[in-house]
Protein backbone atom coordinates (compact mmCIF):
# COMPACT_ATOMS: atom_id res chain seq x y z
CA UNK A 1 0.00 0.00 0.00
CA UNK A 2 1.30 3.32 -0.91
CA UNK A 3 2.31 5.73 1.48
CA UNK A 4 1.43 9.43 1.45
CA UNK A 5 4.85 11.42 2.80
CA UNK A 6 4.97 14.68 4.02
CA UNK A 7 7.95 16.92 4.00
CA UNK A 8 8.93 16.30 8.08
CA UNK A 9 9.84 19.90 8.20
CA UNK A 10 6.11 21.21 8.45
CA UNK A 11 4.81 18.76 10.52
CA UNK A 12 1.23 19.65 9.22
CA UNK A 13 -2.22 18.84 10.70
CA UNK A 14 -4.52 16.71 9.25
CA UNK A 15 -6.20 19.59 8.43
CA UNK A 16 -3.49 21.34 7.08
CA UNK A 17 -2.96 18.29 4.83
CA UNK A 18 -6.35 18.00 3.49
CA UNK A 19 -6.34 22.21 2.89
CA UNK A 20 -3.30 21.50 0.63
CA UNK A 21 -4.71 18.75 -1.29
CA UNK A 22 -8.09 21.15 -2.09
CA UNK A 23 -5.56 24.50 -2.99
CA UNK A 24 -4.40 22.16 -6.09
CA UNK A 25 -7.90 21.58 -6.93
CA UNK A 26 -8.62 25.11 -7.55
CA UNK A 27 -11.92 24.58 -5.68
CA UNK A 28 -13.44 27.31 -6.35
CA UNK A 29 -12.91 27.41 -9.67
CA UNK A 30 -14.16 23.69 -10.01
CA UNK A 31 -17.38 24.87 -8.39
CA UNK A 32 -17.89 26.99 -11.07
CA UNK A 33 -17.01 24.47 -13.91
CA UNK A 34 -19.88 22.62 -12.37
CA UNK A 35 -22.09 24.77 -11.88
CA UNK A 36 -22.07 25.68 -15.59
CA UNK A 37 -22.18 22.14 -16.49
CA UNK A 38 -24.91 21.91 -14.38
CA UNK A 39 -26.82 24.71 -16.46
CA UNK A 40 -25.90 22.57 -19.61
CA UNK A 41 -27.86 19.43 -17.96
CA UNK A 42 -30.73 21.40 -16.64
CA UNK A 43 -31.28 23.41 -20.78
CA UNK A 44 -30.77 19.64 -22.17
CA UNK A 45 -33.78 17.83 -23.43
CA UNK A 46 -35.50 15.90 -20.25
CA UNK A 47 -34.09 12.52 -21.25
CA UNK A 48 -35.73 11.17 -17.58
CA UNK A 49 -32.26 9.97 -16.52
CA UNK A 50 -33.06 11.04 -12.79
CA UNK A 51 -31.30 13.59 -10.55
CA UNK A 52 -28.51 10.69 -9.27
CA UNK A 53 -27.29 10.34 -12.71
CA UNK A 54 -27.15 14.11 -12.99
CA UNK A 55 -25.28 14.75 -9.87
CA UNK A 56 -23.19 11.61 -10.70
CA UNK A 57 -22.41 12.94 -13.50
CA UNK A 58 -21.93 16.50 -12.38
CA UNK A 59 -19.13 14.86 -9.79
CA UNK A 60 -17.66 13.14 -12.56
CA UNK A 61 -16.98 16.29 -13.96
CA UNK A 62 -15.74 18.17 -11.21
CA UNK A 63 -13.35 15.35 -9.86
CA UNK A 64 -11.66 15.65 -13.68
CA UNK A 65 -11.26 19.43 -13.17
CA UNK A 66 -9.53 19.07 -9.92
CA UNK A 67 -7.75 16.41 -11.30
CA UNK A 68 -6.42 18.88 -14.36
CA UNK A 69 -5.90 21.57 -11.51
CA UNK A 70 -3.48 19.64 -10.01
CA UNK A 71 -1.28 18.82 -12.60
CA UNK A 72 -1.39 22.54 -13.33
CA UNK A 73 -0.10 23.34 -10.15
CA UNK A 74 2.63 20.20 -10.84
CA UNK A 75 3.96 21.81 -14.51
CA UNK A 76 3.94 25.40 -13.05
CA UNK A 77 5.73 24.62 -9.47
CA UNK A 78 8.55 26.66 -10.86
CA UNK A 79 6.99 29.57 -12.48
CA UNK A 80 4.13 29.57 -8.93
CA UNK A 81 7.61 29.90 -7.26
CA UNK A 82 8.92 32.93 -8.62
CA UNK A 83 5.12 34.82 -8.76
CA UNK A 84 4.14 36.61 -5.48
CA UNK A 85 0.41 35.24 -6.38
CA UNK A 86 1.52 31.66 -6.03
CA UNK A 87 4.84 30.86 -4.81
CA UNK A 88 2.62 30.25 -1.41
CA UNK A 89 0.86 27.12 -3.28
CA UNK A 90 1.27 23.81 -1.48
CA UNK A 91 4.05 22.27 -4.36
CA UNK A 92 5.41 25.68 -4.98
CA UNK A 93 6.33 26.21 -1.27
CA UNK A 94 7.05 22.00 -0.51
CA UNK A 95 4.17 21.30 1.95
CA UNK A 96 2.97 18.65 -0.80
CA UNK A 97 5.73 16.26 -2.75
CA UNK A 98 5.24 16.22 -6.55
CA UNK A 99 4.61 12.19 -6.22
CA UNK A 100 1.49 12.91 -3.72
CA UNK A 101 0.08 15.64 -5.45
CA UNK A 102 0.60 12.99 -9.04
CA UNK A 103 -1.13 10.44 -7.03
CA UNK A 104 -4.01 12.68 -6.15
CA UNK A 105 -4.70 13.63 -9.53
CA UNK A 106 -4.34 9.89 -10.96
CA UNK A 107 -7.30 9.11 -7.87
CA UNK A 108 -9.19 11.98 -9.08
CA UNK A 109 -9.01 11.05 -12.83
CA UNK A 110 -9.88 7.25 -12.29
CA UNK A 111 -12.80 8.42 -10.30
CA UNK A 112 -13.87 10.92 -12.79
CA UNK A 113 -13.80 8.69 -15.40
CA UNK A 114 -15.36 5.92 -14.05
CA UNK A 115 -18.40 8.20 -12.26
CA UNK A 116 -19.20 9.26 -15.93
CA UNK A 117 -18.67 5.46 -17.55
CA UNK A 118 -21.41 4.33 -14.96
CA UNK A 119 -23.54 7.45 -14.58
CA UNK A 120 -23.33 8.99 -18.31
CA UNK A 121 -22.09 7.74 -21.61
CA UNK A 122 -18.53 7.52 -23.50
CA UNK A 123 -18.83 10.80 -25.26
CA UNK A 124 -18.94 12.77 -22.02
CA UNK A 125 -16.09 11.12 -21.20
CA UNK A 126 -13.93 11.28 -23.71
CA UNK A 127 -14.57 15.40 -23.91
CA UNK A 128 -14.25 15.45 -20.12
CA UNK A 129 -10.75 13.70 -20.88
CA UNK A 130 -10.24 15.80 -24.14
CA UNK A 131 -10.98 19.30 -21.46
CA UNK A 132 -8.85 17.92 -18.88
CA UNK A 133 -5.47 17.14 -21.86
CA UNK A 134 -6.25 20.29 -23.16
CA UNK A 135 -6.04 22.70 -20.21
CA UNK A 136 -3.55 20.72 -18.14
CA UNK A 137 -0.74 19.45 -21.23
CA UNK A 138 -1.45 21.95 -24.37
CA UNK A 139 -2.46 25.19 -22.41
CA UNK A 140 -0.30 24.41 -19.05
CA UNK A 141 3.05 23.01 -20.91
CA UNK A 142 3.12 24.73 -24.50
CA UNK A 143 0.68 27.73 -24.56
CA UNK A 144 1.19 29.25 -21.60
CA UNK A 145 5.07 29.55 -22.27
CA UNK A 146 4.62 29.85 -25.83
CA UNK A 147 2.75 32.74 -27.08
CA UNK A 148 0.57 35.40 -25.87
CA UNK A 149 -2.32 34.23 -27.43
CA UNK A 150 -2.09 31.32 -24.71
CA UNK A 151 -5.60 32.26 -23.04
CA UNK A 152 -7.40 32.69 -25.69
CA UNK A 153 -6.71 29.23 -27.65
CA UNK A 154 -6.25 27.59 -24.08
CA UNK A 155 -9.24 29.02 -23.48
CA UNK A 156 -11.15 26.58 -24.60
CA UNK A 157 -10.97 23.53 -22.79
CA UNK A 158 -12.31 26.02 -19.66
CA UNK A 159 -14.91 26.90 -21.70
CA UNK A 160 -16.43 23.05 -22.53
CA UNK A 161 -18.38 22.20 -19.16
CA UNK A 162 -21.81 23.65 -20.61
CA UNK A 163 -21.20 20.84 -23.64
CA UNK A 164 -20.11 18.12 -21.03
CA UNK A 165 -23.01 18.76 -18.99
CA UNK A 166 -25.36 18.65 -21.82
CA UNK A 167 -23.73 15.73 -23.46
CA UNK A 168 -23.95 13.79 -20.29
CA UNK A 169 -27.71 14.20 -20.37
CA UNK A 170 -28.17 13.35 -24.30
CA UNK A 171 -25.09 11.50 -25.66
CA UNK A 172 -25.49 13.78 -28.41
CA UNK A 173 -23.68 16.98 -29.65
CA UNK A 174 -25.83 19.93 -30.36
CA UNK A 175 -25.58 23.74 -31.31
CA UNK A 176 -27.40 25.16 -27.95
CA UNK A 177 -24.53 23.87 -25.72
CA UNK A 178 -21.52 25.66 -28.22
CA UNK A 179 -22.75 28.79 -27.78
CA UNK A 180 -22.55 28.60 -23.97
CA UNK A 181 -19.55 26.92 -24.89
CA UNK A 182 -18.97 30.14 -26.93
CA UNK A 183 -19.99 32.82 -23.93
CA UNK A 184 -17.16 31.57 -21.49
CA UNK A 185 -14.48 31.11 -24.75
CA UNK A 186 -15.15 34.87 -25.35
CA UNK A 187 -15.33 35.96 -21.94
CA UNK A 188 -11.64 34.18 -20.47
CA UNK A 189 -9.49 36.83 -21.93
CA UNK A 190 -10.87 39.84 -21.11
CA UNK A 191 -10.85 38.18 -17.31
CA UNK A 192 -7.75 36.50 -17.33
CA UNK A 193 -6.18 39.40 -19.40
CA UNK A 194 -7.19 42.20 -16.63
CA UNK A 195 -5.31 40.05 -13.83
CA UNK A 196 -2.13 39.74 -16.20
CA UNK A 197 -2.23 43.54 -15.76
CA UNK A 198 -2.54 43.71 -12.20
CA UNK A 199 0.34 40.98 -11.62
CA UNK A 200 2.49 41.71 -15.44
CA UNK A 201 5.73 42.07 -13.19
CA UNK A 202 4.97 37.99 -11.76
CA UNK A 203 4.66 37.15 -14.85
CA UNK A 204 8.09 39.37 -16.61
CA UNK A 205 9.73 37.49 -13.49
CA UNK A 206 8.85 34.22 -14.34
CA UNK A 207 9.00 35.08 -18.55
CA UNK A 208 6.01 33.95 -19.08
CA UNK A 209 4.63 35.83 -22.20
CA UNK A 210 1.49 37.33 -21.33
CA UNK A 211 0.22 39.71 -23.66
CA UNK A 212 0.92 42.75 -20.88
CA UNK A 213 4.12 41.33 -21.17
CA UNK A 214 4.49 40.83 -24.68
CA UNK A 215 2.77 44.09 -26.76
CA UNK A 216 2.32 46.71 -22.98
CA UNK A 217 -0.17 47.43 -20.88
CA UNK A 218 -1.76 50.07 -23.15
CA UNK A 219 -2.48 47.18 -25.95
CA UNK A 220 -3.88 45.25 -23.49
CA UNK A 221 -6.67 47.39 -22.47
CA UNK A 222 -7.79 47.49 -25.99
CA UNK A 223 -8.14 44.11 -26.24
CA UNK A 224 -9.89 43.95 -23.42
CA UNK A 225 -12.57 46.41 -24.69
CA UNK A 226 -12.58 44.75 -27.95
CA UNK A 227 -13.31 41.43 -26.67
CA UNK A 228 -15.82 42.53 -23.80
CA UNK A 229 -18.26 44.15 -26.86
CA UNK A 230 -17.49 41.21 -28.85
CA UNK A 231 -18.88 39.45 -25.55
CA UNK A 232 -22.04 42.02 -25.25
CA UNK A 233 -22.82 40.08 -28.46
CA UNK A 234 -22.64 36.89 -28.03
CA UNK A 235 -24.18 36.92 -25.19
CA UNK A 236 -27.45 38.19 -27.04
CA UNK A 237 -27.15 34.50 -29.38
CA UNK A 238 -29.33 32.59 -26.67
CA UNK A 239 -32.28 34.71 -26.61
CA UNK A 240 -31.75 35.38 -30.66
CA UNK A 241 -32.25 31.57 -31.24
CA UNK A 242 -35.26 31.31 -28.74
CA UNK A 243 -32.72 28.93 -26.12
CA UNK A 244 -33.92 32.19 -23.80
CA UNK A 245 -36.37 34.77 -22.60
CA UNK A 246 -36.57 38.16 -21.22
CA UNK A 247 -34.85 37.47 -17.62
CA UNK A 248 -31.62 36.19 -19.75
CA UNK A 249 -31.75 39.05 -21.85
CA UNK A 250 -32.42 41.95 -19.63
CA UNK A 251 -29.61 40.28 -17.05
CA UNK A 252 -27.28 40.00 -20.16
CA UNK A 253 -27.60 43.38 -21.61
CA UNK A 254 -27.42 44.82 -17.83
CA UNK A 255 -24.30 42.90 -17.22
CA UNK A 256 -22.52 43.37 -20.27
CA UNK A 257 -23.06 47.22 -20.01
CA UNK A 258 -21.46 46.73 -16.97
CA UNK A 259 -18.35 45.33 -18.66
CA UNK A 260 -17.82 47.47 -21.08
CA UNK A 261 -17.80 50.48 -18.71
CA UNK A 262 -15.26 49.11 -16.32
CA UNK A 263 -13.05 47.48 -19.47
CA UNK A 264 -13.30 51.44 -20.65
CA UNK A 265 -12.66 52.62 -17.14
CA UNK A 266 -9.65 50.04 -16.85
CA UNK A 267 -8.28 51.74 -20.07
CA UNK A 268 -8.01 55.88 -18.55
CA UNK A 269 -6.69 54.41 -15.37
CA UNK A 270 -3.23 52.84 -15.11
CA UNK A 271 -4.57 51.40 -10.93
CA UNK A 272 -4.05 48.10 -10.32
CA UNK A 273 -6.79 48.35 -8.70
CA UNK A 274 -8.94 49.01 -11.80
CA UNK A 275 -7.65 45.86 -12.99
CA UNK A 276 -8.54 44.15 -9.92
CA UNK A 277 -11.57 45.36 -10.09
CA UNK A 278 -12.79 43.85 -13.51
CA UNK A 279 -11.14 40.66 -12.76
CA UNK A 280 -13.41 40.84 -9.62
CA UNK A 281 -16.46 41.60 -11.35
CA UNK A 282 -15.93 38.63 -14.50
CA UNK A 283 -16.56 36.13 -11.74
CA UNK A 284 -19.85 37.09 -10.22
CA UNK A 285 -20.56 38.32 -14.30
CA UNK A 286 -20.47 34.79 -15.59
CA UNK A 287 -22.33 33.52 -12.12
CA UNK A 288 -25.23 35.71 -12.52
CA UNK A 289 -25.64 34.90 -15.95
CA UNK A 290 -25.45 31.39 -16.16
CA UNK A 291 -27.83 31.74 -13.36
CA UNK A 292 -30.21 33.98 -15.28
CA UNK A 293 -29.86 31.71 -17.99
CA UNK A 294 -31.58 29.33 -15.66
CA UNK A 295 -33.97 31.07 -13.68
CA UNK A 296 -35.17 31.77 -17.92
CA UNK A 297 -35.23 28.66 -18.99
CA UNK A 298 -36.85 27.29 -15.26
CA UNK A 299 -39.67 29.72 -16.42
CA UNK A 300 -40.35 29.08 -19.22
CA UNK A 301 -41.13 25.36 -18.50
Amino acid sequence: MTVLHVPAKWHLSPKQVLSNYLAICKIKVVLMLVLTAWIGIALAPDMQRGWVSQVMSLLGIGFLSAAAAAINHIVDREIDKKMARTRHRPIASAQLSITNALLFALILSILGCALLIIWSNLLCTILTLGALVGYAVIYTLFLKRATPQNIVIGGLAGAMPPLLGWVSETGTLSAPPWLLVMIIFTWTPPHFWALAIARKNDYQRANIPMLPVTHGVAFTKLCIIAYSVLLGIVCLLPYLIGMSGWVYLSSACLLNAVFISKSINLYWHQSEQQAMALFRFSISYLLILFIALFIDQWLLQ
